[in-house]
């Protein structure tokens, strides 16, 4: 399979989707299933790959494709939503697909256990350190919401300054044990462990996924910090 489907005890009327690096028509650095437009690759191979998408993973509507910006926004959408800055997005309307782009940053997806309301995050650390989850999960009107974290930088390879770690510390002391000392200046993040402990503060206890790296899985997956100019996975969920 051209895509990973996410491992979580969700309704059966919520289907949801990982694409990988594979099935598609770009070349070079972008080889071969990228949808992201803004990475230089040739605009008519990328809307190609999301229509080979959109067919594989039989889509019961185009994606509402979002211009990310490593922000903490999230937007309520629904079929005709136009292009939007965002890091994420809900909907509770059947038919609608919420997507977000990621080579290394983490996507979240959330659903609610009634199968009723869903969303997909972008949450790199400065989306994670704003509160992208957060806000994301008081769009919901449901208290009882399920998580998966999908493929991101794996913990031995995330390596951040003494200032990341800081500012999340500050934020709270709970986000220490998210970090493994490295050198002086240097630490080892976790950035599962940071949505996991952000989604715990939150209540939200069921979290499914974050077993990936994708700087070490070359094969399957992009990743910005292995390669710099690379292509982009992405992640969806929808419902009937």
């Amino acid at each position: 399979m051209n895509w990973i489907e996410p491992d979580w005890p969700v309704k059966s009327n919520i289907h949801a989707a990982t694409t990988l690096r594979v099935g598609g028509l770009s070349k070079g650095v972008f080889k071969s299933l990228n949808p992201a437009l803004h990475v230089n690759d040739n605009s008519e191979t990328v809307l190609a790959n999301r229509k080979a998408i959109s067919q594989m993973l039989n889509l019961p509507s185009d994606p509402i494709w979002l211009e990310q910006v490593h922000g903490d926004r999230v937007i309520k959408i629904d079929k005709n939503t136009a292009l939007q800055q965002a890091d994420a997005s809900y909907t509770d309307q059947a038919g609608v697909v919420s997507v977000v782009m990621t080579a290394d940053c983490l996507p979240v997806l959330l659903a609610s256990s009634d199968g009723t309301e869903i969303a997909a995050v972008h949450a790199g650390w400065r989306g994670l350190l704003a509160g992208v989850i957060s806000n994301t999960v008081a769009m919901f009107k449901s208290d009882n919401v399920i998580a998966w974290l999908g493929p991101a930088i794996g913990p031995d390879c995330f390596e951040v300054g003494r200032e990341v770690k800081e500012s999340f510390t500050a934020k709270s002391n709970d986000f220490s044990s998210a970090f493994k000392q490295a050198s002086k200046e240097k630490y080892l993040a976790d950035i599962y462990q940071l949505a996991r402990l952000e989604l715990a503060a939150l209540g939200i206890t069921r979290v499914y996924g974050g077993d990936f790296c994708t700087v070490t899985d070359a094969q399957r997956f992009y990743s910005y910090r292995r390669d710099g100019e690379t292509g982009r996975m992405a992640t969806l969920i929808w419902r009937d």
